[in-house]
């Protein structure tokens, strides 16, 4: 019998989130159904913890992913995530249509306080390119245009003409 390894063990595979202190079935409720996820979804910008933004920014991601397919089985994977058919509407239709243009990178993560009572830091999360932004959005950066790489010949050539040969200094005890 073979060793399993550690990235293709089904323990790997299911630490990929945070735990946010709770087991594991009131973690799942908490993000996906109840809260979460769906009123970020409907609202477009929500304020919790910086851990549970995280989280939330993953999953959002992943629906707004999962809205740009628009397939039957991608409606069913986001319908069996979120609550609420007016939130797969938005998913499938609003969301979908802002973003399609858009590799990834849909959300923004804006730490805003501490928390009063436990300290928490706290921050707003948001949809970018979207109207009453906390920030605005900085446009895409151009990609640089690319270089042809030189022949190694060439380039040993050109850093020779660059660099000089370097002067020995003579200094005075030595004359």
């Amino acid at each position: 019998m073979g060793s399993v390894s550690p990235i293709t063990s089904p323990t790997a595979e299911m630490t990929n989130f945070r735990k946010l202190g709770r087991h594991a079935g009131h973690r799942i409720s908490m993000l996906r159904q109840h809260s979460l996820l769906s009123l970020f979804l409907n609202h477009e910008r929500i304020e919790t913890t910086v851990t549970k933004a995280k989280e939330v920014r993953r999953l959002a991601d992943n629906m707004i992913q999962l809205g740009k397919e628009g397939s039957l089985d991608s409606a069913r994977r986001a319908a069996g995530f979120v609550r609420g058919d007016d939130v797969l509407h938005k998913i499938f239709t609003e969301l979908a249509y802002r973003y399609k243009d858009r590799d990834g990178g849909y959300t923004r993560l804006l730490r805003t306080r501490i928390r009063v009572g436990d300290a928490a830091p706290m921050a707003y999360i948001e949809f970018i390119d979207r109207e009453n932004e906390l920030r605005q959005s900085n446009p895409a950066t151009p990609q640089p245009p690319q270089r042809v790489p030189l022949d190694p010949w060439d380039k040993s050539r050109l850093v020779k003409q660059v660099a000089p040969p370097k002067e020995e200094k003579i200094s005075d005890s030595e004359l």
